[in-house]
């Protein structure tokens, strides 16, 4: 790691980035009444006692007239399911109220509804900060939620999750004897899948499926008709395979509808298989809503995301489950 002390606008500007931060809008009206906002990672906490809190906003901002006019402004901290809002009051040019039922607060300053945090201030100091303005607000009112929060870092929007203190160990080293570590990706991955699946099938119970047979319902609920190719081309990662005895097994079951196709057989699911398919996916998505719960609503969704990153990144060209229809049903 080395040292600049020459400012180069762009080094300096990325190494500020690298400073995680939550991100904010900031509303006030403007002197006709209009509604005023922009998105902000300046802001910060000041103090407690009085309630105190910061941000700043440029120089050549237009909006500065509307904030330096009005004593009145709120910040909401923005949650997760927010990018989108803070993308729109970042630009330019556009009605950003447009569709945003406001809450009411305690004076006639838009308030945004479904943020982390929101806090209704009015500006108790204003000093100059360069090409800036920094506005210290006092806290009139606020109030928060459960929702996580969206998170800034490196000039992208990220997720927040929380690093525990206790419970978890960090790091494991692998010991002398084996160059196995706990901290492999694909161990973590794999035995979370697995316990995950544990938990199903013993809430299922004595109608719980093997492992295959249950990867084989939840596809033929999602794709409706397929070929026993088709079904192994989603099959391919896990190393199992669909056989034609196993799916005449599913068949004696009442599980599974066999088609006469052109070529070879279709499958798909009887009224009784899609019952138990509906079944067991109710019972997968509650055993998902426990951990989620568990963990916290804001690290499930981290960990969603960073999970459907590594399934991109190690894709072996599987074909999409999830896209619209199938082509044995064309």
């Amino acid at each position: 790691m080395s040292t600049s002390t020459a400012f180069d606008p762009q080094a300096y500007r990325n190494a500020l980035g690298t400073f995680t931060t939550g991100v904010t809008i900031i509303t006030t009206r403007s002197k006709d009444g209009s509604p005023v906002g922009i998105t902000a990672n300046s802001f910060n906490s000041v103090s407690l006692s009085p309630p105190l809190v910061l941000w700043s906003l440029a120089k050549t901002s237009y909006s500065l007239e509307s904030f330096t006019n009005n004593q009145h402004w709120n910040v909401h901290i923005l949650s997760a399911e927010q990018e989108a809002l803070s993308s729109r009051f970042a630009s330019r040019g556009e009605d950003k109220f447009a569709g945003i039922e406001l809450d009411d607060g305690i004076n006639n300053t838009p308030l945004l509804p479904s943020c982390t945090a929101r806090l209704q201030c009015r500006t108790a100091f204003c000093y100059d900060g360069g090409d800036h303005l920094i506005f210290i607000g006092e806290v009139l009112a606020y109030d928060r939620s459960d929702l996580p929060p969206l998170v800034f870092q490196s000039g992208q929007y990220a997720l927040a999750a929380r690093k525990p203190r206790e419970g978890v160990r960090l790091t494991n080293e692998p010991t002398q004897d084996s160059a196995y570590t706990e901290d492999l990706l694909g161990y973590l991955a794999g035995r979370a899948h697995y316990q995950l699946l544990y938990k199903v099938t013993q809430a299922m119970g004595p109608s719980a499926l093997d492992e295959l047979s249950f990867f084989l319902l939840s596809l033929l609920s999602i794709r409706e008709r397929a070929t026993l190719e088709e079904l192994n081309s989603f099959l391919l990662h896990t190393g199992m395979r669909a056989t034609e005895p196993l799916m005449e097994g599913l068949e004696n079951k009442g599980l599974v509808a066999i088609e006469p196709g052109e070529t070879c057989a279709i499958y798909a699911l009887t009224g009784q298989g899609r019952e138990s398919a509906l079944h067991q996916i109710a019972l997968a998505k509650a055993v998902d809503q426990e951990i989620s719960d568990r963990i916290g609503p804001g690290d499930a969704m981290a960990l969603k995301l960073l999970l459907k990153r590594v399934i991109a990144c190690s894709d072996p060209g599987l074909p999409d489950l999830w896209s619209t229809g199938s082509p044995s049903s064309r």
